[in-house]
């Protein structure tokens, strides 16, 4: 029998999207009001795609081979 794996997360909270980034609260929001990292929101509850951590991590690194 092969073990269950929980699908894949597609939607972070803003407190999971700090943990991940290892950023404070403030630049998390401070990211998404600049647009360098996009957001949804659920009724109240603003989402961060993974795919959009994806994309930040990557902008950071291109960022950092052009200096």
């Amino acid at each position: 029998m092969t073990p269950l794996h929980p699908p894949e997360r597609r939607l972070y909270r803003v407190h999971e999207a700090m943990a991940l980034l290892s950023m404070s609260r403030s630049v998390i929001y401070e990211l998404i009001r600049s647009g360098r990292l996009r957001s949804v929101t659920q009724g109240r509850t603003r989402l961060i795609p993974a795919t959009a951590i994806a994309e930040y991590i990557d902008l950071l690194e291109r960022e950092a081979r052009a200096s």
